[in-house]
């Protein structure tokens, strides 16, 4: 016999755990299943972790910078702090028994195992909470995404490492390749350099960071190239083996690189077979889950999250989560917008990103122009000196006067993209931006110099 709930969610990771909670706390009979841990990848093998390594290797950075303006300094890379913080303060060494906890004491319910649809508003779950629950007001996928491995020949017979790997190694590697120069790819690739690996990365497209603007990729080529790391764009791996020893990536060309490890960090992607989605008239060979604006994907179900397909960030999926929250419980409030969807490169420097680039703008039909600014020849920028490098791009609907999409590369990039995801999201008028008061001496003053370039191209 199937068990009457009022909600079902698959997954609980961070879209999952904020609809499961926010329902569970609103007194309904909630039911999150999960099948690893909960808050996922997010948590435990993606931004909190990924992140704690990044400022370590951004503090050796800046011990390096100091001569030439505050002294000497030595500086020893240890990775054991780094590896000690992830598992002590992080992850609870990869235990997620405070999240669990947190969510039954909001009221929720946890089955541990694998669920899929078996049919509308009906859940099998496999595993040890499992069971069959009969989902009264409907179900919520949020399932994710996992690295999406390319068909490289070989490359499925070797011990490659995923960012799950690279983020829970108790020590760096004498040398890394990394297959994928998105953002993944390049944060992992600048922090195991900065701790002294010897770091190729292999990209197949023409740059790094494809999905961002061209001239925020030349800049992050520039700075890892000169921190030593050796970058290998229109690069293509033909194939892939181990010796037991080392790694080896065969090029189009012929090139045969080596290494100790090999990260794999071209994408990822979402796994729809085994859901179930065939049960409630979905295809479950679809790329993602379709949902209108209220992330209805079908009745009595609704999706939030990487699944979805608008950006597997943790904060797209806190957002769709929310909406979904919403609209179970009949509170009102907006349908998703992602017309200024913000997102963070979180190198050094770091790399912000809102709305549209150039190319992306063109390619809807849009009548566009730009303004750049170099965040070194801004006041902050000029005072910051060592460590300056970044660029501010605007990009304007000319027919409109309003910013489609801006990019923040530099010192505190993802900090800077603020205002300037404001401006997108509310379609504030380049007028009015260019004449507000802009603090000084801040990096975000650079936006003033990237406006009046925008007015120089009109």
């Amino acid at each position: 016999m199937a068990e009457e709930v009022d909600v079902v969610v698959i997954g609980m990771g961070p879209g999952g755990e904020h609809v499961a909670g926010r329902l569970a706390e609103a007194g309904l009979r909630v039911v999150g299943v999960e099948a690893e841990l909960v808050g996922s990848e997010c948590p435990y093998w993606g931004c909190v972790p990924s992140k704690m390594m990044i400022r370590a290797g951004g503090l050796l950075a800046e011990a390096r910078r100091i001569p030439g303006m505050a002294g000497a300094a030595r500086v020893e890379p240890d990775w054991s702090p780094v590896a000690s913080r992830i598992r002590d303060e992080a992850t609870d060494d990869w235990n997620d028994q405070v999240a669990a906890d947190r969510f039954r004491d909001k009221g929720g319910r946890l089955a541990r195992g694998r669920g899929r649809l078996t049919g509308p508003r009906t859940v099998t779950v496999d595993g040890p909470g499992g069971g069959v629950f009969e989902a009264a007001r409907g179900v919520v996928l949020a399932t994710g995404t996992k690295p999406q491995i390319p068909p490289v020949p070989g490359l499925d017979a070797v011990p490659y490492w995923t960012n799950r790997d690279a983020i829970a190694a108790t020590e760096p590697p004498g040398s890394l390749l990394v297959l994928g120069g998105g953002s993944i790819g390049v944060e992992l690739a600048q922090v195991y350099g900065r701790f002294g690996t010897r770091v190729t990365v292999v990209e197949a497209m023409g740059s790094l960071l494809p999905a961002d603007e061209p001239e925020a990729a030349a800049l992050l080529t520039e700075v890892l190239a000169a921190e030593g790391i050796t970058i290998r764009t229109d690069a293509r791996a033909t194939a892939a083996r181990h010796d037991g020893d080392a790694f080896v990536l065969v090029l189009e060309s012929g090139e045969e690189l080596t290494a100790d490890r090999l990260l794999v960090a071209t994408g990822r992607r979402a796994d729809l077979r085994d859901l179930g989605l065939e049960t409630v008239g979905l295809d479950p060979a679809a790329r993602w889950v379709r949902t209108d604006s209220r992330m209805r994907a079908a009745d009595g179900l609704w999706a939030a999250g990487d699944v979805t397909g608008h950006g597997a960030f943790t904060h797209v999926a806190m957002y769709e989560a929310e909406i979904v929250a919403r609209e179970i419980l009949g509170e009102p409030g907006p349908g998703a917008d992602y017309r200024a969807l913000p997102r963070v490169t979180f190198t050094d420097p770091e790399i912000g990103a809102v709305g549209l680039t150039e190319g992306q703008a063109r390619d809807r039909g849009l009548r566009v122009r730009t303004g750049l600014a170099q965040v070194p020849s801004s006041a902050r920028g000029w005072i910051h000196k060592a460590g300056n490098q970044g660029v501010i791009k605007l990009v304007e609907d000319v027919d409109r006067g309003i910013l489609v999409g801006a990019t923040t590369a530099g010192p505190a990039g993802g900090e800077m993209l603020y205002g300037l995801a404001v401006a997108v999201q509310a379609e504030v008028p380049v007028e009015t931006l260019r004449h507000m008061i802009y603090a000084y001496p801040t990096f975000h003053r650079g936006v003033e110099d990237a406006l009046r370039d925008l007015v120089k191209g009109g």
